[in-house]
């Protein structure tokens, strides 16, 4: 198995349960890795046999326009997507992250991780 990773992927979203966050919109970064066998990419070095991260970040936006009130259903939408649209992914793992979150106090981010596997 092989590893390909989306790192920080910057998104301004409308998710949460105060009618402030809906309204306002936050900050977001998702991280994203999936693994895959990979083996055949390498040695034919054409796209169709790997794992596009153009399509990848497609599935993280898509998504991530779709307000939901908790991170936890944006996470599990992700993971779901890229399982059904891409049939190469054997497991994703998905990192959602607020930033700065409107909980009463200093935080930079709260974030939910989550995985599965196919």
């Amino acid at each position: 198995m092989s590893t390909i990773r989306l790192k920080n992927i910057r998104i301004f979203a409308n998710h949460g349960c105060l009618t402030e966050e809906e309204k306002i919109g936050s900050d977001y970064i998702v991280n994203l890795k999936v693994t895959a066998d990979l083996s055949r990419a390498a040695k034919t070095d054409e796209l169709g046999d790997t794992v596009d991260y153009v399509q990848l970040q497609r599935i993280v936006r898509e998504q991530m326009a779709i307000r939901s009130k908790l991170l936890e259903q944006v996470g599990q939408r992700i993971i779901d997507e890229i399982l059904k649209e891409i049939k190469l992914v054997d497991s994703v793992r998905v990192r959602v992250s607020k930033i700065n979150p409107p909980i009463g106090g200093d935080v930079a981010e709260v974030s939910v991780s989550m995985s599965s596997r196919r």
